[in-house]
């Protein structure tokens, strides 16, 4: 594919799809008078020269947006089983369902493929804007994402977004109260198993828990690299208590991790919370269903998503939009805390 060129006009593609300009309009406004072959070599060529209508940006901020996009690089099966993005996306929905609009959602493989999907979506002008999740450190979409022009928000701190207007939470200090609280208890091992270090967001936490066990004198813990998978969080825990300085408390990255740990514990006859204490992150109604019920950082990921998709609504009609954090996850003690036994 060459490179995105200013230079190249409706002209140039009218040119390399053997059509007028004209055709090229109706193609790229989904109007009737080509043909689905046509339509598809025009997009096609497009796609060769980089090229997207001049006036997509000012025309979208002008017409009521249809549709926005989510793409998302997790495996199908997990997404379906974490309650997180569920209540995220029903986040979203619920704005979207105020203003009569639709959410395009795709899984994808690599970020690669997403690079590739958005610049479709942009180009065929199938969305208004898009939601960029799973933010990563030098992430590779934000260069191509942004020459695109494409009206976006991202989902992560500011340092991770490039420029892209981001809604974020404030994970590095929600990990030091979840690290100072088990340490106020008693808890002197305290591990992490968290998610997978590239993860913009599991590499913050990490580093805030090593700085919060540092800042208590304390050595700086066990952590363990998952891929976030109830199986992976199990892995992980039977490590962990099989170690030979078995930590007496841990502190997982999600609540499907939580559980399983929870589950590999009773199996090994570990209880909890006497001889461990278990904290998730993203408090869900799984946590109240396990007995013990799990302690968890809790914070409202419906209102989460909300807000995320009205800061994109204000991108796509022009608004200035100012990169904003929300409510600080808060902690919330149930029974799989407690003092360690002497």
């Amino acid at each position: 594919m060459s490179a995105p060129s200013e230079r190249v006009t409706i002209k140039d593609v009218a040119a390399a799809a053997g059509v007028s300009k004209g055709a090229v309009s109706l193609a790229f406004n989904h109007k009737p008078g080509v043909s689905d072959a046509t339509r598809e070599r025009i997009f096609a060529a497009a796609r060769d020269l980089g090229w997207a209508p001049n006036s997509s940006a000012r025309s979208l901020s002008r017409q009521a947006v249809d549709t926005i996009g989510l793409a998302i690089c997790r495996p199908a099966r997990l997404l379906g089983l974490e309650p997180f993005y569920m209540e995220f996306i029903s986040g979203i929905e619920s704005v979207l369902a105020e203003r009569d609009c639709s959410l395009l959602l795709r899984l994808v493989g690599s970020l690669e493929e997403e690079i590739q999907l958005q610049q479709r979506w942009w180009r065929e002008r199938q969305i208004g804007g898009s939601i960029l999740v799973d933010l990563r450190k030098d992430d590779p979409r934000i260069e191509p994402l942004r020459k695109l022009g494409l009206p976006a928000v991202a989902v992560g701190h500011p340092s991770l977004t490039g420029g892209f207007p981001s809604v974020w939470t404030d994970d590095a200090t929600a990990v030091g109260e979840a690290v100072r609280y088990l340490a106020a208890l008693g808890h002197r091992r305290i591990a992490r198993v968290g998610g997978p270090s590239g993860l913009g967001h599991s590499a913050i936490r990490t580093e805030a828990f090593e700085a919060a066990m540092t800042d208590l004198g304390l050595d700086r813990g066990t952590h363990m690299e998952t891929g976030f998978s109830g199986e992976e969080g199990a892995r992980a825990t039977r490590s962990l208590l099989l170690s030979p300085e078995r930590p007496t408390a841990i502190v997982y990255d999600n609540d499907i991790m939580a559980v399983a740990g929870l589950g590999v514990a009773t199996e090994m006859g570990v209880a909890v919370p006497d001889e461990l204490s278990l904290l998730a992150w993203d408090d869900s109604q799984l946590c109240r269903l396990t007995h013990p019920t799990l302690s968890a950082m809790s914070h409202d990921v419906h209102s989460f998503g909300a807000q995320v998709t009205r800061v994109l609504f204000d991108v796509i009609a022009g608004q200035e939009a100012v990169s904003q954090p929300v409510a600080m996850p808060q902690l919330v003690p149930r029974g799989s805390t407690a003092p360690p036994r002497p």
